[in-house]
């Protein structure tokens, strides 16, 4: 099931899922949840996971978890609660073997662009991608979450359970370090 899937999946479909006999308006309400977030589920998932088809298998396992519980209607900062809850999920099933970061975000190219200028954009962000996905761990994780994902620092500490002094300390050495690998790799020398 991939994350446009799940974000599809309706609500009678999610009920046969968990073993409903029928949606009712409880369910309508988590369908919603489910559209408005599954794809921020999956990138926090594949955050950690570096994997689409286990990424997915969290999507949908937090999905159903939340939905047994019933926490998703108790729930009042959705965003964080879900990333936390994923991101938890994701470092439970994160396989031994390390593949490599295929994220490719969507196309943002003003406009006033020409092809080229779009396709040196475009070339300059999956570097800066590649060159994430060659960070260690524990600095490729902070940055993930606050460059491709947006979160802010206070979000990251509550995700990865460090002080946000910690996760400041990560994002400006991770970044320190990405920009020194791409001054080198465009030849330029930084002391």
């Amino acid at each position: 099931m991939n994350a446009d899937l799940v974000s599809r999946t309706t609500v009678s479909e999610w009920a046969n899922l968990l073993g409903q006999e029928a949606a009712r308006e409880p369910e309508a309400a988590f369908a919603l949840l489910v559209e408005r977030q599954s794809r921020f589920v999956f990138h926090i998932a594949y955050t950690v996971l570096r994997n689409a088809e286990d990424a997915e298998d969290v999507v949908q396992d937090t999905f159903l978890k939340l939905f047994r519980t019933g926490a998703w209607k108790q729930m009042r900062d959705e965003r964080r609660f879900l990333a936390r809850m994923a991101w938890r999920m994701a470092v439970g099933k994160k396989p031994a073997k390390r593949s490599a970061l295929k994220y490719e975000p969507p196309e943002v190219v003003s406009e006033e662009s020409t092809p080229e200028g779009a396709y040196v954009v475009a070339e300059r962000r999956r570097t800066i991608y590649r060159l994430i996905d060659a960070l260690p761990e524990k600095l490729r994780r902070p940055l993930a979450l606050s460059s491709i994902q947006e979160m802010t620092t206070p979000e990251i500490a509550a995700i990865m359970d460090l002080p946000e002094g910690t996760v400041r300390r990560l994002l400006m050495e991770a970044r320190a370090l990405v920009k020194e690998k791409m001054a080198r790799m465009e030849g330029y020398n930084h002391a």
